[in-house]
């Protein structure tokens, strides 16, 4: 049930966070930018309110897939752990527990991840002016008309492993952060709750699924611009020769700030969608235990 329940949360959690999702990358990818304002005006300005959900329908099925796995391998992996060094499936995980079952988790959900990712970061960035923008010139037909659209063209163009590009950004990114993000959740909720209630309120639920989020893509931000930035190279473009290449490129050039960019809205973003993955992924599994 843990997988159901965090694939339903998944899926909500991204149609509420996607627009600021579209405005943070654009803001870690591009230059001109003068900040979030500035992004959601000119976004708005040529591309209407569609510019902001660009690539939306793949990544609500990708997220509720990959919360669902992601989820579902937490709760195993978790079990599996208490299980062998404590003897029962059940038994109170320790912090290092909940931790290495978490960076597990993130490192499944990788595998799953990265293609959707790629071709997400390349919606997002892809410009489609809006016909009510005025041009001087006839507007050029997009190169990728959609998300499916999008992972043919990077397999045809670029090969298998144009769908996995910054793919050792994102495996970075998503252990450590997922390990922080589980423990962040699991010991608010154990200090939150009452002594003698087994299962925290949905309050208590919601507030440190919020806090949980802010903190894991607090940390996760550096590794999340590197990754940005190698996604959105296509096969004309060979900018970065990987990871170290990219984080040192972007920091000579544009400081170390650069590896910062979109932490404020990293933050603002993850507050509200975090607390509808875990208010939901609750819920749905409180329902299932009374009925």
């Amino acid at each position: 049930m843990d997988f159901v329940a965090g694939a339903i949360g998944g899926g909500l959690s991204t149609a509420v966070g996607y627009p600021l999702d579209t405005v943070k990358v654009r803001i870690q990818t591009e230059r001109h930018y003068n900040g979030i304002w500035h992004c959601i005006k000119e976004t708005y300005r040529t591309e209407k309110v569609w510019g902001f959900y660009k690539g939306v329908s793949a990544s609500v099925l990708t997220v509720s897939v990959i919360s669902s796995v992601s989820f579902g391998t937490y709760k195993n992996f978790l079990c599996t752990i208490c299980k062998l060094r404590y003897g029962a499936a059940d038994a109170k995980p320790s912090k290092l527990d909940v931790s290495l079952a978490g960076g597990a988790a993130g490192a499944v959900r990788v595998v799953l991840m990265a293609p959707s990712e790629v071709a997400k970061v390349r919606m997002q960035t892809q410009r489609n002016l809006h016909p009510s923008v005025a041009s001087p010139q006839p507007v050029s037909k997009p190169k990728y008309r959609g998300s499916l659209h999008c992972l043919k063209v990077i397999a045809k163009e670029e090969g298998f492993g144009g769908l996995y590009k910054g793919c050792s950004a994102l495996l970075c990114r998503d252990c450590s952060s997922s390990a922080i993000y589980f423990l962040t959740y699991s010991a608010l909720c154990n200090w939150l709750t009452p002594a003698g209630k087994n299962k925290p309120g949905f309050l208590i639920v919601l507030l440190s699924g919020g806090f949980a989020g802010v903190l894991a893509w607090g940390l996760a931000t550096p590794m999340d611009v590197i990754k940005s930035r190698m996604q959105t190279e296509g096969s004309d473009q060979h900018k970065y020769k990987g990871l170290v290449h990219c984080a040192r490129e972007s920091v000579r050039r544009e400081g170390a700030k650069v590896l910062f960019k979109g932490l404020g809205l990293n933050c603002i973003r993850a507050f509200p969608v975090n607390m509808v993955v875990f208010v939901t992924y609750e819920a749905v599994l409180r329902f299932t235990d009374r009925y």
